[in-house]
């Protein structure tokens, strides 16, 4: 039981860094367009994950039955919340028609999927099934307790994950801290990590609407870093 605390652990730590190196690798030293970047990230992001669900076993079909009314108002509340966030932005220049179609799809979809289940609900999973085998989910303060840890542990990705990009080596991480706090908690408190993928992705398509260029939730910014 302990060993699989550890190997909980274990699985954090790795998916922190390489959210780090795909960031810093992709980003920051190779410099490549943010269309571009999406495909080693979405690559080796989803390459992670199917390992990581094949090691723990996940019954993909069930964790999304389960509370799935809970997860998808918990995603549409904390998603309508950040969309605000994103209208709150400076607006850029975006994409019309198939570009539009493209964008909404790739850095809409595709983007916010992809970092809602690396950032936000996979470091939940690990934690939850790691100590579930020592039963402390049966009790109230026990599950509290560890749901403290999930969400530390998805805030640890997401800081080393957007630490690989030099734009978000100031003050403005804090701001993403928060963010992410609120889609990880939108999975933590319906128990379905509906509200984490809905928010997440409610957010990035936003994000496409009001200008990618200017919209924190897309990164990289290729301009900010030079």
């Amino acid at each position: 039981m302990i060993q699989n605390i550890w190997l909980s652990f274990v699985w954090i730590f790795a998916a922190a860094v390489l959210g780090f190196a795909i960031s810093a690798l992709f980003s920051g030293w190779l410099k490549l367009s943010r269309r571009i970047f999406l495909i080693p990230y979405m690559i080796l992001c989803a390459a992670f994950l199917y390992a990581y669900g094949t090691w723990s076993q996940i019954d993909i079909s069930k964790l999304i039955a389960d509370n799935w009314l809970a997860g998808l108002i918990a995603g549409l509340l904390v998603g309508a919340f950040l969309v605000m966030n994103v209208r709150s932005q400076p607006p850029s220049r975006r994409s019309q028609g198939a570009e539009l179609v493209l964008d909404l799809t790739w850095l809409g979809l595709v983007y916010g999927m992809i970092d809602a289940l690396f950032l936000n609900v996979m470091p939940v999973l690990a934690v939850w099934q790691g100590f579930a085998a020592l039963a402390w989910t049966s009790s109230l303060v026990g599950t509290i307790f560890v749901a403290i840890l999930a969400l530390a542990a998805s805030l640890l990705v997401t800081l080393t994950y957007h630490l690989g990009y030099t734009e978000f080596r100031n003050r403005q991480v804090g701001l993403v801290l928060v963010g992410n706090s609120l889609i990880t908690l939108a999975f933590l408190l319906s128990s379905n990590p509906l509200g984490a993928l809905i928010s997440h992705t409610v957010m990035h398509l936003a994000a496409v609407f009001r200008g990618p260029e200017t919209t924190v939730q897309l990164p990289p910014h290729l301009a900010s870093q030079e």
